[in-house]
C-alpha cells in the first residue's frame, strides 16, 4: 500500500491576520475579532500580540478586555474571510483534489500521490505556504505526517509560519513522549483526571492496564490507546456533507446547578452564531443540547424544528439536566441540523435566514 502523506493547513490567528493586513495601524496592537462589549459576547480569534496577554479564542469578551483593557476589538466581517478563504482553498487544489475542509481557515490535504515537487510532502506543504503568503498576504503554518491525527498535532507545533514534519520512522517515538492534553477530546477535566493516576504522555498509557482505562475513562480508552500508538485511519473526505454546526465547551470544573448551565448557554450560543455563519449548509431541521456528566456517559436531547427558536435550547437544556439525576457536567453543548442546500437556489431568502438566525 501506497504511505499516505497527509497535510494540514491551518492560517495563523486568520481572521486577526485579515484585519492587520488590511489596517497596516493594527500591525503592534493586541487586536481581537468577535463579540460585543458585554458579559455574552465572546472572542472569535486574537492576534499573538494579545496572546501575550492570556486572551484566547472562545473567551468572553468581559474576560478578555479585564486581561487586556488596550485590546482592540475588531467587528466579523465574514464576506472578506470567505473571499480570502475561497483563494487558498484554490491554491490547496492545484495540489491535490483530495482536500477537506474544516472551516475557512484550516483544511486537510490527502498528498500520497501528488506529483509536485516530486512527491515530497514537506516541499509541498512549502510551495503551499509560500503561494498563500504571495496571494493573500498571510501566513500559514502545516503539519506534515502520515495520517490527520498526527498532521493536526504537527502543524500547531512550529506556529506561526512554520510548518513540521512526523515522517513515519519518527511516529512511535513521536506518540511515546505526546502530551496527553495535546489529543483531541481531551480537556482540561480529563487531563487533570489522567494526571491523577500518573497518565500524562503516550508511554503511560501504553503502560496501562486495558481493564484500569476501561473502568476510568470508559469508551475514551479505546481512542487513547489508538492515538498514543500513532494509530489513525480517517481518510481525507473531499465531499464531506455537513449534518450539523455545533459549539460544545468542556468546562474548567465540573458544575452542579441548572443556572450554571444557563450561564454557560448563553456563551455557546453567542459562539454558534458565529460558526453558523460558516457554513454554507442553511436548511435547519433541528436543534439539540448535549450535556456530558462527570462519570464521562452523556446525553443529548434533541427537537425538530421548522424554524429556529432560540429560547428552544433552554427547553431542552433543562430536559438534560434532569436525565443527569444530580451528578455533576463537564461538558456542555449546542447544535443545530441542517440539510444539504447545495440544489437550491440561492436567494434573498436564504441571505435573510443566515442573517436573522441569531437576531438580537
Amino acid at each position: 500500500m501506497t504511505q499516505r502523506k497527509i497535510i494540514h493547513v491551518d492560517m495563523d490567528c486568520f481572521f486577526a491576520a485579515v484585519e492587520m493586513r488590511d489596517n497596516p495601524a493594527l500591525a503592534n496592537q493586541a487586536v481581537a475579532v468577535g463579540g460585543l462589549r458585554d458579559h455574552r459576547g465572546v472572542i472569535s480569534t486574537c492576534n499573538y500580540k494579545a496572546r501575550e496577554f492570556g486572551v484566547r479564542s472562545a473567551m468572553s469578551t468581559a474576560m478578555a478586555l479585564k486581561l487586556c483593557p488596550s485590546l482592540v476589538l475588531m467587528p466579523s466581517r465574514f464576506d472578506v474571510y470567505s473571499e480570502v478563504s475561497a483563494q487558498i482553498k484554490a491554491i490547496f487544489r492545484r495540489y491535490t483534489d483530495l482536500v477537506e475542509p474544516l472551516s475557512l481557515d484550516e483544511a486537510f490535504l490527502d498528498v500520497s500521490n501528488a506529483s509536485a515537487c516530486q512527491g515530497s510532502a514537506s516541499l509541498i506543504a512549502e510551495q503551499i505556504r509560500q503561494e498563500i503568503f504571495d496571494t493573500t498576504g498571510l501566513t500559514a503554518s502545516a503539519g506534515i505526517a502520515p495520517n490527520k491525527f498526527l498532521a493536526k498535532i504537527a502543524s500547531d507545533l512550529n506556529k506561526p509560519n512554520g510548518q513540521y514534519v512526523i515522517p513515519p520512522s519518527d511516529v512511535d517515538a513521536f506518540t511515546a513522549q505526546l502530551a496527553l492534553r495535546k489529543i483531541s477530546g481531551i480537556g482540561k477535566v480529563t487531563a487533570a483526571k489522567l494526571e491523577n493516576f500518573g497518565l500524562i504522555y503516550g508511554e503511560d498509557i501504553r503502560r496501562a492496564e486495558p481493564e484500569f482505562l476501561q473502568r476510568y475513562f470508559g469508551k475514551l480508552a479505546d481512542v487513547l490507546v489508538a492515538r498514543c500508538y500513532g494509530i489513525d485511519d480517517s481518510v481525507v473526505k473531499p465531499n464531506r456533507v455537513r449534518k450539523s454546526v455545533g459549539v460544545e465547551r468542556t468546562l474548567s470544573h465540573d458544575v452542579t446547578t441548572l443556572a450554571q448551565c444557563l450561564d454557560e448557554l448563553a456563551r455557546l450560543k453567542s459562539m454558534l452564531k458565529e460558526r453558523y455563519r460558516h457554513t454554507e449548509q442553511l436548511a435547519i431541521h433541528k436543534q439539540g443540547v448535549k450535556l456530558k456528566f462527570s462519570d464521562f456517559q452523556s446525553t443529548t436531547v434533541e427537537q425538530a424544528v421548522d424554524e429556529f427558536d432560540e429560547s428552544l435550547y433552554v427547553t431542552l437544556l433543562k430536559e438534560a439536566f434532569e436525565r443527569g439525576e444530580g451528578r455533576p457536567i463537564r461538558l456542555v453543548g449546542i447544535n443545530v441540523g441542517v440539510r444539504n442546500n447545495q440544489n437550491s437556489q440561492p436567494d434573498s431568502n436564504s441571505d435573510l435566514n443566515q442573517l436573522t438566525l441569531f437576531s438580537s
